[in-house]
């Protein structure tokens, strides 16, 4: 069985082109079954996992107190590696096709205010090598609203100073992404004055590196953001993710429109950018309530 899986990892990421985010994830879910079968069902062989084992996987999360999104993510890893085995001819159907995950609750992205973003990028003490670096990409996280995997795979030549844009790229598609005077400033200053000291010597094009010159890691962005927001007194659970959404919901307050939104952060469907509006409907009518003496 765990031959299977590492077939099907190898697929993913061979094949599909998968990110690491989500071969680890799927592997994690399916050794996860595997064990399962193995020790509530003395199972060790995928083509004798019926749509009833199935089911009681599912019931069993459930009783887990697994949450819903978990339930759901669990069984849409296994549905998609089933279906990877009928392909390729190890199995005759699919045993999780007709499960029905409970639905999860849709939550909404947490978002800092502007003013907690001001707090936040003030926090890098720019006197140092290591603070402009930090300066540098927390500015441009925010300027950008890129995802943090497209911002530590960033190089040096995807920034355009003279006419303030980066050029940010995918296996699909490029987009090209402006930013403002604060964002150009930081970078100027950690081109100019501190990257070199990061490098070593070595210059293998990343936009950014840790100390030891290899290519920034996403857990050590945020560990580093982390920091930031504990000495910024943020109390909210922030994730790097967090600023993207922040940029997102300031941007249509301020009067962007939703396509420029849209293309700004590579959604490939509206309806994911039209997310933003309604939090920032939601916001102003909170503000309206609280605010309006005729409310």
């Amino acid at each position: 069985m765990q031959n299977a899986i590492l077939d099907f990892i190898e697929y993913l990421q061979t094949t599909k082109h998968s990110s690491e985010n989500t071969t680890v994830s799927y592997e994690r879910d399916l050794r996860k079954l595997c064990r399962y079968l193995k020790e509530t069902h003395g199972i060790e062989r995928w083509e004798d996992v019926s749509p009833t084992h199935m089911n009681g996987y599912m019931l069993y999360m459930e009783k887990q107190d697994y949450a819903a999104s978990s339930v759901s993510r669990n069984v849409a890893s296994a549905r998609t590696f089933f279906h990877y085995m009928q392909k390729t001819g190890r199995l005759t159907s699919n045993p999780a096709d007709d499960l029905k995950p409970p639905k999860a609750e849709k939550k909404m992205p947490e978002i800092l205010s502007i003013e907690q973003v001001s707090a936040l990028l003030a926090q890098p003490d720019r006197h140092t090598n290591k603070g402009l670096r930090d300066s540098a990409m927390l500015e441009l996280l925010y300027a950008t609203g890129i995802r943090v995997s497209e911002l530590i795979g960033l190089k040096s030549g995807d920034v355009n100073l003279r006419f303030d844009y980066i050029t940010c790229s995918d296996r699909t598609k490029e987009r090209i992404i402006p930013f403002g005077s604060a964002a150009k400033k930081a970078l100027s200053d950690y081109l100019e004055e501190s990257r070199v000291s990061f490098i070593l010597g070595e210059d293998k094009g990343w936009l950014f590196t840790n100390c030891q010159g290899k290519p920034m890691s996403r857990q050590g962005f945020w560990k580093i953001l982390k920091g930031y927001a504990r000495d910024a007194g943020i109390d909210v659970d922030i994730t790097p993710h967090t600023l993207r959404h922040s940029f997102a919901v300031h941007m249509i307050e301020n009067g962007a429109d939703l396509r420029s939104v849209q293309e700004m952060m590579g959604h490939s469907d509206i309806s994911t950018t039209q997310m933003y509006l309604n939090m920032n409907l939601s916001r102003m009518r909170n503000v309206y309530e609280k605010a309006h003496p005729r409310r």
